[in-house]
């Protein structure tokens, strides 16, 4: 060891006891006060300024300051309210600026549980931080309050640090107990030593040492802060409403975040016991983020506002909550921390997300957490549970984060060992699920890329039963309070729709590629949207999402597989005998057959109160709100058709265009239309000019091989960017986003995210429907994009369409897109400066000239 590697504490006696300070090393002060400790740090800033050399104070507590002002230190105020990840990035770039062979002194570590209330993240915050200044051969000082903290953060500060210290101060008199000097050792290191001037006298008598010991308070084993606090809360259940209220909005800060919309409409609806049996089901610390508030707060103001309704229409819920914090200790502990700080940057924002994203799918989870999660899957048993991602920006006004990140299904089938490791990698597959490129881009395009985005996670048990060797619900589905897709001019908006499936949610939830979900109107249930009757079979649902108990595993099946099967309901309410179908088959010479059935939940509609129940329950939501809802449900039936909602999620509707009624201009001449129908559309009222219509062939589409489809869908993601800031049109057969390419053309949302219109058009021959997918998480997009929506039903009643409006203009792919040529009978760009997108959601009419 060179001389000029050692570095003095400030006080000679004690750098002779521990042979010095060393660069690289991070000091750790356990301290009764903060007095104790500020006499230490200017011992060493004393030090510094005698070395010249660089002393850097970190200023984030309430407590004062350590240091004075002074020339010879820079003060840096950081804030801890921001959150762990602001905080631990904020201080890490600081750092990185500071360079190699900088002294540093930190406010008392203990001072952050003013902030984040958790031992956990103080001992994250001190894994991911004290690694790096070692790296930098800087010299840094922290301390802790003695008693202050568990026994697993004192071992895991002991484990990082290089040196811990016990500081106590009795009569007046100063001593230093070393507990840990890494590298270094003497016959007398790690005994106390009274501090006298610049003297250190080293206490080896065993009765001095014992009379010193048996006079300092070692305190009893402590629980981590987080819980010490909800201790603390329950002793005031029986106080009065003013103090429970008080105690109720700390709490709430705690679990559910800062102030905002969402926490206003918590604070109205919430109890102190409410709050205090949320936090007794969470794993971990932190917040329970946005989808688990949204479905708590959605099942609290039907209890509160229904009057009992609902009470006995609602099945009960026993989900647990992963806190946040969960996240963030699973990547420091698992030495990725780096590497998180790196992908934060915009420069290494999308460079190292997919790194993060393997690793995120292979890391171990700290012990303590795998025992909570040990005894959560103990208590659900072998009922199959879902994994659902729950950040803390989730299900919120303005960003509803849809289909963004992975929920996964557990059917916790198997030896508990292999249920417990198939639920681990359900949280792995989440947590990755963050460097997901649609959450990525998402993020990016909302102005949230560099926010502080948690991941918290809630656990919920799949409502349904068992059927034969199936798990699944009879339906589940989509429900908004506000209609905005309306396809007749009689719909009463206010009522409501639903998204409608047999089976798990899954399907009414993504655009299902060859199936179609049913969509109610819940002012007439029974009303079908725009189809022939000989599409209704065509058109509907024709297979269902069920957990296999024999397999292990989500699984699809048709149909009239599960018809069968023994459903414990009347199976009826779904389905309905297709006699039109029948009827052909006997045309057609067949006469041994069992009558087909088609899935048209006729009888759910005649036969019980459930549309009218749905109808009330979302009006409720909605005016408690203030604003639009969509939930996620399921609803399981008995033999005497009674049945119970499960209410999954809730979270504010984005919606457009609602305010004034737009005139739509006289029609004169139909070959001066692009398209005009009744209904349809989606976006509210509008007057939009058009400057580029880029419009897909479906013919020539359909002869284009698989992978030509796939190359039209990148072709469009080019297009995509040339017209961002343009006013632009993007019209094209079926589903936009489908991932069969004969139904639609398969893009990623993010490859028509500029569009200011998306048009979906049918075309019978070539066999293109359009999907009414509204609630579903490509349509969330759309909506939050504020992009306008229309479906044009070639060839039905009250429906213009004129294609060759757009096919006779000058085709101008190759202008933007140069050496695009082979797709010039596929994608067909026009300039179509003067054309204008008029429409009157009061009228429901629609035009486009």
């Amino acid at each position: 060891m060179h001389l000029y590697d050692r570095v003095s504490t400030g006080i000679k006696g004690f750098d002779q006891v521990i042979d010095h300070l060393r660069f690289g090393d991070n000091v750790v002060w356990q301290v009764e006060s903060i007095s104790d400790y500020r006499r230490m740090a200017n011992f060493f800033a004393e030090n510094a300024k005698t070395e010249n050399i660089s002393l850097v104070y970190i200023r984030f507590a309430n407590h004062e300051p350590i240091l004075e002002a002074s020339q010879d230190i820079k003060t840096y105020h950081v804030d801890a309210r921001k959150g762990f990840e602001s905080f631990a990035i904020e201080i890490h770039n600081l750092i990185k600026e500071q360079g190699k062979r900088v002294f540093y002194v930190f406010d008392c570590l203990t001072d952050l549980l003013n902030y984040w209330h958790s031992d956990l993240m103080i001992g994250n915050f001190f894994k991911a931080t004290c690694p790096y200044l070692y790296e930098l051969d800087t010299v840094a000082y922290f301390a802790i309050k003695r008693n202050f903290h568990t026994y697993n953060t004192i071992a895991g500060i002991r484990e990082t640090t290089q040196l811990l210290l016990d500081l106590y101060q009795i009569n007046d008199k100063i001593y230093i107990h070393p507990l840990k000097v890494w590298q270094r050792y003497s016959p007398t290191m790690f005994f106390p030593h009274l501090i006298q001037g610049q003297e250190a006298i080293c206490i080896t008598s065993s009765l001095d040492a014992s009379e010193l010991f048996n006079s300092i308070n070692r305190g009893e084993m402590r629980l981590d802060h987080w819980n010490t606090i909800f201790s603390e809360a329950k002793k005031m259940l029986t106080s009065s409403r003013e103090q429970q209220d008080k105690v109720k909005k700390r709490l709430m800060h705690m679990l559910i975040g800062s102030d905002s919309r969402m926490f206003q409409l918590c604070d109205r609806y919430f109890t102190l016991k409410d709050i205090l049996s949320i936090a007794s089901r969470e794993i971990g610390t932190g917040f329970i983020g946005g989808k688990s508030v949204g479905m708590l707060l959605a099942r609290k103001i039907l209890e509160v506002e229904g009057d009992d309704r609902f009470t006995s229409l609602l099945e009960p819920h026993d989900s647990f909550y992963i806190g946040s914090d969960v996240f963030y200790t699973y990547i420091v502990q698992n030495g990725w921390w780096r590497l998180r700080t790196k992908q934060k940057t915009p420069e290494g924002y999308y460079k190292y997300a997919a790194e993060l994203k393997e690793k995120l799918l292979h890391g171990t989870f700290p012990k303590d957490i795998q025992e909570q999660f040990v005894q959560m899957l103990e208590y659900f048993g072998q009922s199959p549970i879902i994994v659902r991602s729950s950040s803390l920006l989730e299900d919120n006004f303005g960003n509803a984060f849809a289909g963004k990140y992975e929920s996964v299904f557990c059917v916790n089938q198997g030896t508990p060992q292999e249920r417990y490791e198939a639920f681990e990698q359900a949280v792995r597959i989440v947590y990755a699920s963050t460097m997901n490129e649609d959450a990525l881009n998402y993020r990016m395009n909302r102005g949230l890329a560099m926010q502080d985005e948690q991941m918290a996670i809630l656990v919920q048990r799949v409502s349904g039963d068992r059927h034969g060797d199936y798990f699944f619900p009879h339906i589940a589905g989509v429900g908004n309070s506000s209609n905005l897709y309306v396809w007749d001019k009689s719909i009463d908006m206010n009522a409501g729709m639903l998204r409608l499936v047999f089976g798990l949610g899954t399907r009414a939830v993504d655009r299902t590629d060859g199936d179609y979900v049913k969509v109610v109107s819940l002012d007439k249930p029974l009303r079908i949207p725009p189809m022939n009757s000989e599409d209704q079979k065509k058109f509907s649902q024709h297979r269902l999402d069920l957990l296999s108990l024999a397999k292990n595993t989500l699984e699809s099946k048709d149909l009239d597989e599960v018809l069968g099967l023994p459903l414990k309901a009347d199976k009826k309410l779904f389905f309905s005998p297709d006699y039109a179908a029948a009827a052909r088959m006997r045309e057609l010479g067949y006469t041994d057959f069992k009558t087909p059935y088609l899935l048209d939940f006729k009888k759910l509609f005649t036969d019980t109160k459930f549309a009218a129940i749905m109808r009330e329950m979302l009006a409720l939501l909605s005016k408690a709100y203030d604003y639009p809802v969509d939930i996620e449900f399921t609803a399981n039936f008995n033999k005497d058709n009674a049945f119970r909602i499960n209410l999954l999620q809730c979270r504010p509707l984005q919606t457009k265009g609602l305010g004034k009624t737009v005139k739509i201009p006289e029609l004169k001449d139909v070959k001066d239309c692009f398209f005009s129908s009744i209904g349809n559309f989606m976006g509210g009222s509008v007057r939009l000019p058009i400057d580029y219509v880029i419009l897909i062939n479906a013919n020539a589409y359909l002869k284009l091989s698989e992978q030509g489809k796939y190359e039209v869908a990148r072709q469009i993601g080019l297009i995509n960017r040339e017209m961002k800031g343009k006013n632009a049109m993007l019209v094209g057969p079926g589903r936009w986003g489908s991932t069969t390419p004969s139904l639609g053309v398969p893009v990623h949302f993010t490859e028509l995210c500029n569009m200011k219109v998306l048009c979906e058009y049918s075309s019978k021959k070539e066999g293109f429907m359009p999907e009414l997918s509204y609630g579903s998480h490509f349509f969330q997009d759309i909506v939050e994009s504020e992009i306008f929506y229309v479906a044009i039903f070639d060839g039905y009643q009250d429906v213009i369409f004129n294609p060759d409006r757009i096919l006779l203009e000058e085709n101008l792919l190759t202008i933007f897109l140069p050496g695009s040529e082979k797709f010039k009978d596929v994608i067909h760009i026009a300039n179509t400066s003067g054309m204008e997108i008029y429409s009157d959601i009061v009228t429901q009419k629609l035009l486009c000239r």
